[in-house]
């Protein structure tokens, strides 16, 4: 089994990803800032191990964007990386650019350079389907035009230009760039899920505050979209099935020749606002009240994958449907209404 580096690790996709990578028999060293999540989730995750993982996590407090924190995860060797670290909400990437461009794309940068120091030259990239703005046509497959709407989008892009730079520059590289789609649930045992600070910025864990009472009601941004009940259509993907998708990706770039993979992760079945609502309350047996407010600047009516590729190259679809993340989502946060601060 491969030895790996996990940047981001505590986070809500890489603290599901390191449980599947350590179910699979992967060694893996986290490092994480905790800027945005908690030392309590990879605590849990090492639970759900179980004791024949108990040796087979390291976790290292640093940043990406520092040499001497990246050369310390790095010391006793990797076999490839999988780069979750950095910042993901698109309000604040409008607010404080700089900022996303120096975590993002400067902390990129960091980590390819510290790689390559070692000897390293595989890895697994956390993309976004952000970059690729309002689509032109829907379901969108990985040839569609890249044109981001907002700094966090960008800084995507940016650092999927320099990982298709250094694999044309260098030979012996393996690069898998994963753009998610919506990433919604939670671990079925209700003991991994999203935990954002603040006021949340995507739309499930706001659903599922309104349920557990954290919050009065959801505002649906535009109820006049052209789709069939009004609400916004999105391709909401199990955290269980992307993180099962990140496992294939390593075993792809390990087993096979180098080489730059792009891949859209997701189910390729839209489901609109008021789906999800309906959903969660069926799930939760709470009422999720919300009220239709005037659309989001930026915002798409519809936005689903073509997740055809990623089934033909990774032999990898989701196995999850929107009941099943309502009710791992519903199990997570009822039984950890503050979050990991419960």
């Amino acid at each position: 089994m491969a030895k790996l580096l996990i940047t981001g690790g505590a986070g809500f996709i890489g603290s599901h990803t390191c449980l599947v990578l350590l179910e699979a028999g992967h060694s893996l060293v986290v490092l994480d800032n905790f800027d945005n999540s908690s030392p309590e989730s990879l605590r849990r995750v090492q639970e759900l191990a179980g004791p024949a993982a108990a040796d087979a996590l390291k976790v290292i407090k640093g940043d990406v964007r520092s040499s001497s924190d990246l050369e310390r995860a790095l010391a006793g060797g990797c076999d490839a990386v999988v780069h979750f670290a950095g910042l993901k909400a698109v309000g604040e990437s409008v607010a404080k650019p700089l900022l996303y461009w120096d975590v993002n794309v400067s902390g990129s940068r960091e980590l390819l350079a510290a790689m390559r120091a070692c000897g390293c030259r595989t890895i697994v990239f956390s993309s976004s389907a952000t970059l690729y703005g309002l689509p032109e046509v829907v379901p969108i497959c990985e040839t569609a035009p890249i044109k981001p709407i907002n700094p966090y989008g960008q800084t995507k892009a940016a650092v999927e230009q320099m990982l298709a730079d250094i694999a044309t520059s260098e030979a012996g590289w393996r690069i898998a760039c994963l753009r998610y789609f919506n990433p919604v649930g939670a671990h079925p045992s209700g003991r991994l899920g999203e935990d954002p600070n603040g006021i949340p910025n995507n739309l499930f864990p706001f659903v599922s505050q309104v349920a557990v009472g954290r919050r009065s009601r959801l505002s649906v941004f535009g109820g006049d979209w052209p789709t069939p009940d009004g609400s916004g259509v999105r391709d909401y993907i199990h955290v269980m099935d992307l993180a099962e998708g990140h496992r294939a990706a390593v075993d792809v770039l390990l087993a096979e020749d180098p080489q730059l993979l792009t891949l859209n992760l997701g189910s390729g079945q839209g489901h609109s606002v008021l789906e999800v609502v309906a959903a969660f309350e069926a799930a939760s047996g709470q009422a999720v009240p919300y009220e239709v407010v005037a659309r989001r600047p930026g915002d798409a009516a519809s936005s689903v994958a073509d997740p055809s590729l990623a089934a033909q190259r990774l032999r990898w679809r989701t196995q999850r449907g929107l009941s099943e993340m309502c009710r791992d989502g519903w199990a997570w946060q009822s039984a950890n209404p503050q979050g990991y601060a419960s």
